[in-house]
């Protein structure tokens, strides 16, 4: 039996094994259902076994898929480990920090003073910012993708990562110009609770959960009107009336435009914005002076 497996076979495997979908499992790899049934088709051509049961009542594994799906995750942690070892040692080499973000940490200059006193103190360190879906609430911490990342709390495996504050601010509303409530200068969470909200990918985590104010709801389950990732997705659902949003105050003015009117939300919890990174980085020296301007600015020294 040939064992000469590609890792992406591998990771086609997995998904299929653990969504027992081969549409669902195409959909979370971000390719054709065709594409990943041929090559796991292959796979199992290669390895002289049936790895899925498929039937019209779905599909299974077969016992060499119970088999290998151990194996088959160990060895793609183990991959994604060492890839993630790779580019560590790559920025180092290069005296490269990559810096994450899904949302612009613009906020009345922030990022800018962070880099301009950053640069002054590391001129041969070459920042790297590196924008990346909402689906992804670390913004790259999770795959190594970023040494650092500016995030919202809270963090999904939060036990993973260690992080510094620095803003804190009220959530918003932001809800179509024509809906009932626009008119109002400030609106009660209680009005709102049994509105359509928008909603991050349910990869969030726990930040899905924030910002649809699940802590404040009283047990009552949202509504959902739609999933977003990304602020042009969140302004043109606003814009179709697909439902309301939760925003953070520094955020607003991305989605403030034709349309769309933001309010004041009594009831409920500030958000919070962190810069964040690995606790096995945390030691390293470009993430830690990072860390440490990203205080200090933050406090205002």
């Amino acid at each position: 039996m040939t064992m000469d497996v590609h890792v992406r076979d591998l990771r086609y495997f997995v998904a299929v094994a653990e969504e027992l979908h081969f549409t669902r499992a195409a959909e979370r790899l971000y390719v054709s259902q065709p594409a990943l049934s041929k090559q796991v088709r292959a796979l199992e051509r290669q390895l002289g076994v049936e790895l899925f049961r498929r039937d019209p009542q779905g599909v299974t594994l077969t016992g060499a898929g119970e088999a290998l799906l151990p194996h088959a995750r160990r060895v793609l942690d183990a991959w994604s480990q060492g890839a993630a070892a790779l580019e560590a040692a790559r920025a180092a080499a290069r005296g490269t920090l990559v810096v994450g973000m899904s949302t612009s940490p613009g906020r009345g200059g922030l990022l800018p003073a962070i880099r301009s006193r950053f640069t002054a103190a590391h001129p041969d360190t070459v920042l790297r910012l590196r924008q990346v879906s909402w689906a992804d609430a670390t913004a790259g911490l999770a795959d190594g993708d970023a040494d650092v990342a500016f995030v919202w709390l809270p963090l999904p495996d939060a036990d993973r990562y260690g992080w510094t504050v620095v803003a804190r601010e009220s959530r918003l509303v932001a809800l179509p110009e024509t809906h009932r409530l626009a008119s109002r200068p400030e609106i009660d969470f209680t009005d709102l609770v049994d509105e359509p909200f928008l909603a991050l990918p349910p990869s969030a985590g726990p930040l899905r959960d924030h910002w649809l104010a699940m802590e404040e709801r009283g047990g009552r389950p949202p509504r959902i009107g739609a999933e977003i990732a990304s602020t042009e997705e969140t302004y043109e659902a606003l814009v179709a009336g697909l439902g309301v949003c939760l925003v953070a105050t520094g955020n607003a003015p991305l989605i403030s435009l034709g349309g769309v009117v933001t309010r004041p939300v009594r009831g409920l919890s500030p958000s919070r914005y962190a810069l964040a990174w690995r606790r096995e980085d945390a030691g390293r020296p470009l993430v830690r002076a990072y860390a440490e301007v990203c205080r200090r600015v933050a406090g205002g020294e």
